[in-house]
């Protein structure tokens, strides 16, 4: 998920205010309970990770039904109050949808990236939305700043599995078994520099000899 800024900086304001300011909104915002919150941009690695699930489920869903967001559609989430509304990273959704609407009703699966400022929103409040959502099958979250991906399936109680490097992460919704190593292509944090240089090491003898010599 994008970084947000603090609760306390929220903006209280209608449904119906939040719906007709956000088009004309210099930044996206999200609206939960009476209040729009405004999204920050995300870093390089943030924006890598979605990619590249992204990239991996559109290809895998080519000619499939289902079809792939990244973050511009707002997901309704209904509540007792009235309708919510948040921009998910990465969202699938495998229904019947309007070419022109700006929203998503009936997702099937959702991906989160994780932060220090967003993941106690993700794992909370809106883990506690999102599995109401009655076509949601699997809910997935995606640390940054380490190899770790968590998905819960509905099929399962919404019992979290973790996942980490050399596992191949399955999405049963979509019926994709993804390496960790792939979601994780191109990103700059300390576990996938390490990954990158033992590999470069296993390849090139004549540089591990080098550095162990005899």
């Amino acid at each position: 998920m994008t970084t947000h800024y603090p609760v306390s900086e929220g903006i209280p304001m209608t449904e119906a205010e939040y719906l007709a300011t956000e088009p004309d909104a210099l930044d996206r915002r999200e609206y939960l309970d009476g209040c729009a919150y405004e999204m920050a941009g995300s870093s390089s690695n943030h924006n890598l990770i979605a990619g590249n699930i992204a990239c991996e489920f559109r290809n895998h869903l080519k000619g499939k039904i289902g079809a792939v967001f990244m973050s511009q559609l707002k997901l309704v989430l209904p509540s007792a109050a009235g309708e919510n509304y948040v921009y998910p990273d990465v969202i699938v959704d495998c229904s019947t949808f309007d070419g022109n609407s700006y929203f998503v009703n009936a997702p099937t699966l959702l991906v989160e990236v994780l932060s220090d400022s967003t993941r106690k929103l993700d794992l909370t409040t809106k883990l506690s939305r999102y599995i109401q959502i009655p076509s949601l099958q699997e809910y997935v979250v995606v640390e940054q700043g380490f190899l770790q991906v968590m998905v819960l399936r509905k099929n399962q109680g919404w019992f979290p599995c973790t996942y980490f490097l050399g596992d191949d992460v399955t999405f049963e919704s979509i019926g994709l078994a993804l390496p960790v190593e792939a979601i994780y292509e191109r990103v700059d944090n300390k576990d996938m520099v390490r990954h990158r240089e033992e590999n470069r090491k296993l390849a090139d003898p004549i540089v591990t000899n080098a550095e162990n010599p005899l």
